[in-house]
């Protein structure tokens, strides 16, 4: 017998017919008598209501049965498989268990279905959707050990609503429902549904939280359905408060005294040296424009509270300001737990204090980072950096930063003669909790306007060739509409590049190239810039997007002044050094789109544009696109990629120098998957390039044309990431499939892999080491 099963099975598998494979296989597993439960459906037997609604009933009905059975794909069960082939384990640890437990999937058998409770669902679950004389009945359909249990529900009719009336009494808050029962979610004509009766009594909860009816909670409201007194089907609703409503819940309330303790700490509380002052006489020292601040040692200015909270003395209570008032202290930065208390003081006014009890988090922190890293332009190296970090500088919740760092990066194979890189610079960075400014700026956002004002430095030694000295520095502001709308202006973005110690070497080298020069020509760039961001991916939305709109004018305003125009030999100088003038624009759109609870689908497309005019004539090395890299198309190592079509292999050896271009054109596709706990998979597709906007000699082919398509680079692989929460560390492996310098008709490089040629593995196989997802 048990012979023949395996045969039988064996021809099946070899006949293609998996699925039945998987699904003798686990039968076989089951103990006599138990059949395993392969689902439910549900028939509906009415030929008065629709097709749709039909359709909708069952679809819901269907969803609301428990137990589900178990999953299946493609026909077959392959978790309940490998539950099944798994031994049981000893231990909550190890292969056999996590194949068992966390792979596999315990057997759904038809001895786990209530079917009496499924039929109670059906009844009642018809019921709340207007189907008031919903009867259900259940079968069991069994073959092969496998069984199904079809519930056939006769519906009847649905009733509809036939008016709605608003029951009116004396008090004040039957008063304020009245005035806005006429937006009222329950419309004649619609079918009875429970849910939306739900959602009307939220809504009569939600506008009465606007108006001072703190108290108030959405079961003070009945809806009374009666449907005898009309005929066919239909139903009259009564909205009433109940009659046990609290007396409370009634009154409609206002702000009394508005009371902060910025230094609350929980342990004060539980070793009773703490107490809420409750008469106005012990506040009166700290009172602050209708404010009273609890801050004997003056760790805080009082008017950092004036501006966060929207709760003044007199003020009707809405819940609007009371979400708004606790998100704007949260979003200061300096706090770590927000708590917020209301307590009644006067009962026959109806009047109570707001109370905001406030954790700081730690002032001052000072982080010591020792980094090892590599990169995917054959470079390793380390690097060291100290922060330091005060959260309320001025005592105005002002956050300064200070960095100082060094940087060792020396290139691992290539030529011989390749150079190492040296960086070591400071940077510091104040936030202002505000806008500074000759103008009144009023934000009604949840989250504080910001004043940001940064000052660096940047030595950097590229050995045997070059030394730069880069000063920055940039003031302006950043504010957010909501959670999902950001934007940035700098009002001014300089950046100073001061060469120094260039080599005889690298000037040899760069000797009739332009590109090189300009790598090591004095800059000044400044002007304002701007971005906008939105993103709404922290929603838990199937579809997410993301995109960051960024706008760079340098020296706009100052040539149009000076009438700077280099192609006239007009060109301008501050201090000695030509400014830099051009615009460029940059869109990076992600989209995301969840394929099940364990991977997803991320795409991105970056499209930028970087114009010189006026003073220039070229865009600075340091503002042009580059592309290639771990953050960019992974088959092509950092900056190498382009310009165009152009070939690096024309070279000469030793001269290579980073690519940049003006125009930047990428596309990005990864399927991301979670395999075990903290390892997650990827595969992933990139493309794109980079071009420049005038010829160079130097670099045929460069120039973006109407043929652009035809120079897109390609690139895909595989990728291992680690997400250990704390960071998540990145491997990607990637080949280039499209390069962009063969000869037309020859880009794509499918006919030249070959994983077996040592050679080929090294110059094609790519490896990057990231931190991070790279979008």
């Amino acid at each position: 017998m048990s012979n023949k099963f395996h045969i039988y099975c064996k021809y099946l598998l070899v006949s293609g017919l998996a699925s039945t494979v998987i699904s003798c296989s686990n039968t076989r597993f089951l103990k006599e008598g138990q059949m395993l439960y392969t689902g439910a459906k549900v028939k509906i037997e009415n030929d008065t209501i629709s097709k749709k609604e039909k359709k909708d009933l069952q679809s819901a009905l269907e969803a609301n049965l428990t137990p589900k059975p178990n999953s299946t794909f493609l026909g077959m069960r392959p978790k309940l498989y490998f539950y099944n082939i798994a031994k049981e384990p000893k231990k909550d640890k190890g292969f056999n268990y996590w194949l068992k437990y966390k792979v596999g999937e315990k057997p759904v058998l038809l001895g786990d279905v209530d079917r009496e409770f499924n039929k109670d669902i059906i009844e009642n679950y018809s019921e709340n959707k207007g189907y008031f004389n919903a009867r259900a009945s259940y079968d069991t359909v069994s073959k092969n050990k496998k069984a199904q249990v079809i519930y056939t529900v006769r519906p009847g009719s649905r009733y509809l609503i036939d008016g709605v009336k608003f029951q009116k009494d004396s008090t004040l808050v039957n008063q304020e429902i009245q005035s806005f029962s006429n937006r009222t979610l329950l419309k004649n004509g619609k079918p009875f549904d429970l849910d939306v009766i739900k959602a009307e009594r939220e809504r009569i909860d939600t506008r009465l939280k606007e108006r001072g009816f703190y108290y108030f909670h959405p079961d003070n409201i009945i809806v009374q359905a009666d449907s005898t007194v009309s005929k066919n089907h239909k139903v009259e609703l009564n909205v009433k408060l109940k009659d046990n409503t609290p007396n409370l819940a009634t009154q409609q309330f206002s702000i009394d005294k508005v009371v902060v303790f910025p230094n609350y700490n929980i342990q004060d509380v539980k070793d009773g040296k703490y107490s809420i002052p409750m008469n106005k006489d012990s506040l009166s020292k700290y009172a602050f424009d209708d404010i009273y601040v609890i801050d004997p040692q003056h760790k805080f200015k009082p008017k950092i509270f004036d501006r966060a909270l929207y709760f003044k003395q007199g003020d009707l209570y809405n819940r609007s300001n009371h979400n708004l008032t606790l998100n704007r202290l949260i979003s200061l930065g300096v706090f770590k737990f927000v708590k917020n208390e209301f307590v009644v003081s006067d009962s026959l006014s109806h009047k109570f204090d707001a109370y905001y009890l406030l954790t700081p988090r730690q002032i001052q922190s000072l982080r010591l980072e020792a980094l090892g890293r590599t990169n995917s332009a054959n470079y390793a190296g380390s690097e060291l950096n100290l922060n330091w970090t005060h959260r309320n500088f001025f005592r105005g919740a002002e956050q300064f930063k200070a960095a100082i760092y060094g940087a060792f990066d020396f290139q691992m194979g290539g030529a011989q003669d390749a150079n190492n890189i040296f960086r070591a610079g400071t940077n510091v960075q104040l936030s202002i909790p505000r806008i500074v400014a000759p103008f009144r700026f009023h934000s009604s956002s949840e989250f504080v306007p910001r004043t940001n004002i940064t000052l660096g430095y940047e030595f950097q030694n590229r050995t045997k060739y070059y030394t730069l000295n880069n000063f920055t520095g940039s003031f302006g502001y950043l504010w957010k509409e909501n959670a999902r709308k950001e934007h940035e202006l700098k009002v001014i973005d300089i950046t100073l590049v001061s060469p120094a110690n260039v080599t005889e070497e690298y000037k040899a080298k760069s000797d009739g190239n332009p590109a090189m020069k300009r790598v090591v020509d004095k800059q000044l760039i400044f002007g304002p810039t701007y971005s906008f961001t939105y993103t709404n991916t922290m929603l838990p939305k199937t579809n997410t997007v993301y995109y960051k709109g960024t706008l760079d004018l340098a020296g706009n305003i100052t040539g149009l002044v000076t009438g700077a125009d280099v192609k006239k030999d007009k060109e301008k100088k501050i201090f000695g050094i030509p400014f830099s003038q051009y615009v460029k624009i940059e869109n990076d759109f992600r989209f995301y789109h969840k394929l099940t609870e364990k991977s997803s689908l991320a795409t991105r497309f970056i499209g930028g544009i970087a114009y010189p005019y006026g003073n220039s004539e070229f865009i600075p090395f340091s503002k042009q696109f580059f592309s290639g890299g771990s953050n960019s198309i992974r088959a092509f190592r950092a900056r190498t990629l382009g310009p165009g079509s152009f070939d690096p292999r024309t070279i000469p050896e030793g001269s290579y120098f980073d690519q940049s271009g003006d125009v930047k054109l990428e596309l990005n596709a990864e399927y991301r998957a979670n395999l075990y706990k903290f390892l997650n998979a990827a595969i992933f597709v990139d493309a794109g390039n980079i071009w420049l906007l005038h010829d160079d000699d130097k670099r045929p082919g460069a120039k973006f044309s109407k043929d652009f398509l035809n120079e897109i680079a390609v690139g895909a692989g595989v990728g291992l990431r680690l997400d250990f929460s704390i960071l998540i560390l990145r491997l990607d492996l990637a080949m280039p499939l499209r390069v962009t310098y063969y000869q037309k008709g020859d880009r794509w490089a499918f006919d030249k892999i070959n994983f077996g040629d040592s050679s080929w593995r090294k110059d094609n196989l790519v490896l990057n080491i990231a931190i991070g997802y790279p979008f």
